[in-house]
C-alpha cells in the first residue's frame, strides 16, 4: 500500500515537474518578437530565434510578428490646392521596430496598427495634395510624392513603435466628369509653353546670326584693307625696284627692247602669223636695225 502511494506521489510530482517546465519554455520563431511581462509589466524583448526560458507561471510572453506587412488602403477623394477633386489608391509596407511602444500602444494588435497607420496615411496623402496645384501633383507622382506621402506619415506612426516602409500610390486618378477638360487644358498650357521656348529660341538664334554676320562683315572689311595696303605697298616696292634697275638711260633702253621682243613674241604665237606695225614702232626699229 506505501509502495502504492508513493508511486502515485512520484507520478504526480513529475507531472508538476512537467507543468512547471512547460510554462518555463517558449521559443521565438523567425522575424518575430517576444515581449516578456511579469505581472504585465515588460521586462525583457527577445528577438533572436530559438529555445527560451522564463519565470513559470508570473512571467507571460505575447509574440510579435517583426516581418515586413503589406496593407492596402481603400481609395479616396482628395482636394489640389486649386481645389480640384481626385482619387487616391494607397497600399502602404510597415513592420514594428519597436516592440515596446507595439504593445504599450496598440496592445500588440496588427488590427489596430493598420487602422492608426491607414488614418496616418490617409492623412498624409490629403496634406501633400492639398499642399499642390493638380498639375503639379501630375507632374509630382512616383516616388517623388510618396516620398512626401511617406516622410508626412511616419512622424505620426513612430510613436506606436512601427514604422511605414512604404507608402506607394498605385493609382491617382481624376473624376470620370472632369477628367477629359483636365487633359486639354495640361496639353493646351504645354502647347503654348513649347511655343514660347520656340519663339525664344528663334529669337536668340538669330540674335547669334546677327552677331556672327557682323563679325564676319568687320571681318571681310579689316582683310580688305589689309589686302589693300599690302596690294600698294607690294606696287610701290615693284615701282621702286623698276625704278632703281632702269635709273639710267641704257638700262631704260634695253628695257624698252626687252619688252617689244616680248610683245612681239606674244603676237606671233597665235594662230595668224601676219604681223602689221607701224613704221614708227619699236619693233619695225628693232627688226630693221633703225
Amino acid at each position: 500500500m506505501k509502495k502504492k502511494a508513493a508511486g502515485v506521489t512520484i507520478v504526480i510530482l513529475a507531472l508538476i515537474a512537467l507543468y512547471v517546465l512547460a510554462n518555463s519554455l517558449y521559443t521565438v520563431g523567425q522575424k518575430q518578437y517576444a515581449v516578456v511581462k511579469y505581472f504585465g509589466k515588460i521586462v525583457a524583448i527577445e528577438s533572436t530565434p530559438g529555445l527560451k526560458f522564463k519565470a513559470p507561471f508570473v512571467e507571460s510572453v505575447q509574440k510579435i510578428s517583426s516581418a515586413i506587412q503589406i496593407y492596402d488602403i481603400p481609395s479616396s477623394d482628395v482636394i489640389t490646392k486649386d481645389k480640384k477633386s481626385m482619387i487616391a489608391d494607397n497600399y502602404i509596407l510597415w513592420q514594428v521596430t519597436d516592440p515596446t511602444k507595439f504593445v504599450q500602444t496598440l496592445n500588440a494588435s496588427s488590427s489596430a496598427a493598420t487602422d492608426r497607420i491607414s488614418v496616418a496615411v490617409y492623412n498624409a496623402t490629403k496634406n501633400t495634395i492639398s499642399s499642390l496645384t493638380q498639375e503639379e501633383v501630375i507632374e509630382a507622382r512616383g516616388e517623388t510624392l510618396s516620398s512626401m506621402i511617406m516622410e508626412d506619415a511616419n512622424s505620426d506612426t513612430a510613436s506606436y513603435g512601427v514604422v511605414i516602409l512604404q507608402a506607394q500610390i498605385k493609382a491617382l486618378d481624376l473624376p470620370d466628369d472632369n477628367k477629359e477638360a483636365v487633359y486639354e487644358r495640361m496639353i493646351s498650357e504645354r502647347n503654348n509653353i513649347a511655343a514660347a521656348y520656340t519663339a525664344e529660341g528663334e529669337a536668340e538664334a538669330k540674335k547669334i546670326r546677327n552677331e556672327t554676320d557682323k563679325q564676319v562683315a568687320i571681318m571681310e572689311a579689316t582683310a580688305e584693307k589689309e589686302a589693300a595696303v599690302l596690294e600698294a605697298e607690294g606696287e610701290a616696292s615693284y615701282m621702286s625696284i623698276l625704278q632703281s634697275a632702269y635709273n639710267t638711260e641704257e638700262k631704260a633702253e634695253f628695257y624698252n627692247y626687252t619688252r617689244s621682243l616680248d610683245a612681239l613674241k606674244t603676237s606671233l604665237s597665235k594662230g595668224d602669223k601676219t604681223l602689221i606695225l607701224d613704221k614708227d614702232s619699236e619693233l619695225v626699229q628693232i627688226l630693221y636695225g633703225r
